[in-house]
């Protein structure tokens, strides 16, 4: 058996190696997504106050901080058995929706945007966001200028862009400022039209991309993610559905905190990403097809949309329309995760201009009301507890058990990408058996072997490789273990 190994692969916020496995004939048998970086995360926070939580499990990372904020505060409300103020629920889920906004703008716009817009097979010195500033000006300042946007919601709300210490257990800490809202207010139109106009050149090229919609992880799964009651798009707070790929709900109003009854976890020796799957289907053990019967499912951005009846406002409505008629009902290709992520911009866009219109958050605009409206304050009153919020990537899971004086024993979570995992290594095999054939591997065929990597924007860690050419040691192994071609290229 011959091996292709992609290490490290580039434009993701992280590092990972690719392995790809030929067999004697040259044809591609299996492939691997390997994260091969440690945090330890989980453990070193034993012994850590609660209190102190959310502060440091926003610096898992540095692009999507807030979704671990948001859920270890929920953790938190959990064990001083609070029901937080309605005023610091709609600030934090403002500030959630800043966060999906500036985390799939980087990844549309920084990570994915040079392979859609410049072309897969173009050059890789130039198939970067300096490439697509060049060929494309306006549309690259945009992307600039939504991620901004998203970020400033994060630092008028909570003092800074990257890793706020502002939403704690019981609630928040400070209100929307009348200055900050009128900031706010005063983006929307120019980010809305970003979008929009986004949104018309994406589905201008999907006509160039034929190959990629088919291959790039189009296959059946399940899809998870949190609803409202009423079924409704959610980002913050709800119950978890899960729908398979005929449309099929399977499940629906799950208490995510009881998530252990239908989620178990599985660990693989060659990554230290775990690798989720729903429990009542099993373990997918096969690596040659999704079958409908396996437990794999996917989150994010193409989860939530294709597991919600509606989003509830205008115009993402209707694009949810065109992106279902597109699709033609559920959506399985991983490559519209890129158009899902566009269509949650906007709903994210139209969702925080409803909100900047609620009263309970113009009641709270003042630091003297804000100890009264936005928080509860309450002492340990339970010593195990679940936070679960939507990250731009899926859905996130804090689990926290303390003891009696709120020091954390054990901590796990269970974080989107890794919820991904079966999925993107079957995504993997599946763009490598469609355009790798025999030991000739070219530059456009490992760059889609990336691409499809890249479709679920995996977050392994808080850096980002957005420029250069990419770096990639690639070896074609024999069966009898002698590497036959090897290729450096720095």
């Amino acid at each position: 058996m011959k091996k292709v190994i992609i290490d490290p692969v580039t434009r993701i916020e992280g590092h990972a190696k690719i392995s790809i496995y030929l067999d004697d004939a040259g044809q591609v048998s299996d492939a691997r997504f390997h994260v091969t970086e440690f945090r330890g995360f989980e453990k070193f926070c034993e012994g850590r106050p609660l209190w102190e939580m959310p502060g440091i499990t926003a610096r898992i990372c540095g692009i999507c901080p807030v979704s671990h904020l948001l859920a270890s505060a929920k953790a938190g409300d959990r064990i001083l058995a609070v029901t937080i103020p309605k005023a610091a629920e709609k600030l934090r889920r403002l500030m959630n929706l800043g966060q999906i906004i500036q985390s799939h703008a980087l990844s549309f716009f920084h990570l994915s945007a040079p392979d859609l817009l410049l072309g897969m097979d173009s050059d890789p010195e130039k198939r970067n966001i300096f490439g697509l500033i060049a060929a494309e000006p306006e549309l690259a300042r945009g992307g600039i200028r939504l991620r901004q946007f998203g970020q400033e919601i994060i630092e008028i709300l909570g003092g800074r862009k990257i890793h706020p210490s502002w939403a704690v257990p019981g609630g928040v800490r400070d209100p929307l400022s009348a200055e900050g809202r009128t900031q706010i207010q005063n983006r929307i139109s120019e980010v809305r039209t970003t979008v929009l106009d986004a949104l018309g050149k994406f589905k201008l090229i999907l006509e160039n991309y034929q190959q990629e919609t088919q291959t790039f992880g189009n296959f059946p799964t399940l899809f998870m993610g949190l609803v409202t009651p009423e079924g409704l798009w959610e980002n913050y707070d709800g119950r978890i559905r899960f729908v398979d790929s005929a449309g099929n709900i399977i499940a629906d109003q799950l208490d995510a905190t009881r998530y252990q009854e239908f989620i178990g976890e599985a660990v693989q020796p060659d990554s230290y990403l775990k690798s989720p799957y729903y429990r009542p289907l099993g373990y997918p053990h096969s690596s040659d097809h999704c079958r409908l019967d396996s437990g794999i499912y996917r989150v994010g951005p193409l989860a939530r949309l294709n597991i919600c009846s509606h989003i509830g406002t205008p115009l993402a409505d209707a694009e949810l329309r065109e992106f279902r008629d597109r699709g033609k009902g559920t959506v399985t290709s991983s490559f519209f995760y890129h158009y899902a992520r566009l269509i949650e911009i906007l709903a994210s866009i139209e969702h925080i201009e409803i909100l900047l219109d609620d009263p309970d958050l113009l009641l709270g605009q003042s630091v003297a009301e804000a100890s009264t409206r936005l928080r509860a304050d309450a002492g340990i009153n339970q010593l195990e507890a679940v936070g679960v919020s939507e990250a731009p990537r899926g859905t996130l899971f804090h689990h926290y058990q303390v003891d009696e004086n709120g020091l954390l024993q054990k901590v796990n979570l269970i974080i989107a990408t890794g919820q991904n995992n079966l999925a993107m290594n079957r995504t993997v095999a599946q763009i490598a058996r469609y355009f790798i054939h025999g030991s000739e591997i070219h530059e456009g065929m490992l760059n889609r072997v990336e691409a499809g990597i890249r479709a679920f924007d995996p977050c392994l860690s808080c850096s980002t490789h957005a420029a250069g050419q990419m770096p990639l040691h690639i070896q074609l192994v024999s069966k009898d273990g002698s590497v036959v071609n090897e290729v450096w290229r720095e």
